[in-house]
């Protein structure tokens, strides 16, 4: 028994230190002159513990990407979750990548996003599926949604400047994620209930830490974690569409936002399955909450750094407050009435882009920067 166990491990040892080689020599094939220059890392894991690690401190994701440009260029590739990725950084390069007018290129993300997301979701669809899904949500975005969105988005920033006024200390990060939280399941699902949206925010904030997370689905990890409260998403997200059928159903519905309009009977327009829409539902609140908080908080970062920028700011909105003095509320029409804040809205997303990272699939052989 003793000896088939012996034989057991070393045959076990054998199989890895051969499939081992066989990467190590694939990579060493691989590293020729004309493929991107980095690393791949170790062996099936690559350089992912080290991505986690980066992500997950205070420097952030770029700290990755700049200590690997300073080593290897602007275009370098790495191993990241079992896959070949290479990294371009150059505005040409990006735009080739992004314009797609070679058709050289689609859209892929890691597999714990997809998983996380779902694949009905707009951001992991084929890109057939894509078409028919953005054809169906763009018109969620009309001018009466937007307006509807303003105000109430209005209405929640004014309440927590109320609050902040009591508060010794404010980090800006955690209470803008909330008031953005609260505006998109307004905006999309009219989820107001303090209780439910404690719970869903707790739980869409475990699926946003499971995403860039070693897709390791065992109970200790943080990627199980995430799959655990996408389910209860799905579930309450499940809830929230039966009972508003229901009051389609009863001629008893008073709501105004977009899962009313994803499931009125529309015959022009390809209907979505409910899969769909608990999906993009999902992706819209992540999107719509994490994206415009980080956003908010770059832009007051660079307004303190910035008196004059400040000044004048304030100065346009002290002139559209007087002109506006008898709304409880912003109106859509306001915006119009803010060009200087459209300017610095612009300059603080360049100087810092709220989504660094945009993967796409490489179709076939492409030349990129002089790298095959």
């Amino acid at each position: 028994m003793e000896h088939l166990c012996l034989c057991l491990v070393l045959c076990a040892a054998m199989l890895t230190l051969g499939k081992i080689l066989k990467i190590m020599f694939q990579d060493r094939k691989k590293s020729t002159a004309d493929v991107p220059p980095g690393s791949d890392g170790f062996p099936v894991i690559g350089e992912t513990l080290q991505f986690m690690l980066s992500v997950n401190s205070g420097k952030g994701f770029y700290e990755f990407v700049r200590s690997r440009r300073i080593r290897y260029g602007s275009c370098f590739r790495t191993s990241l979750f079992g896959e070949t990725h290479v990294f371009l950084s150059t505005t040409d390069s990006a735009r080739a990548v992004l314009n797609n007018e070679s058709g050289m290129f689609t859209k892929r993300y890691i597999k714990s996003i997809g998983e996380l997301l779902g694949d009905q979701s707009l951001l992991c669809a084929s890109q057939h599926h894509h078409k028919i899904l953005r054809s169906r949500l763009i018109n969620l975005f009309s001018k009466r949604s937007t307006a509807l969105m303003v105000r109430h988005f209005d209405e929640l920033v004014v309440y927590a400047l109320r609050g902040w006024e009591h508060r010794g200390t404010v980090v800006l990060l955690t209470d803008l994620l909330q008031i953005t939280f609260k505006a998109m399941c307004k905006m999309l699902i009219s989820l107001e209930d303090e209780e439910e949206l404690g719970s869903m925010q707790k739980d869409v904030g475990f699926v946003c830490e499971a995403m860039l997370a070693f897709p390791l689905n065992l109970p200790w990890t943080r990627f199980h974690k995430g799959i655990m409260a996408r389910g209860r998403v799905m579930e309450m997200l499940e809830k929230i569409i039966r009972e508003r059928r229901n009051e389609i159903n009863s001629q008893n519905n008073h709501h105004e936002d977009f899962l009313q309009q994803l499931l009125a009977v529309d015959n022009d327009t390809p209907k979505l399955t409910d899969a769909e829409i608990k999906d993009n539902i999902l992706t819209m609140i992540i999107a719509g909450q994490d994206t415009t908080a980080s956003a908010l908080t770059w832009m007051i970062k660079y307004l303190g750094e910035n008196q004059k920028v400040l000044d004048i700011l304030i100065a346009e909105q002290s002139q559209l407050t007087n002109k506006a003095s008898n709304k409880p509320f912003l109106e859509l029409e306001d915006l119009s009435e803010m060009p200087y804040a459209s300017k610095m809205v612009k300059e603080s997303l360049r100087m810092a882009s709220v989504v660094p990272w945009f993967p796409r699939l490489v179709l076939q052989d492409c030349e990129m920067e002089g790298l095959l």
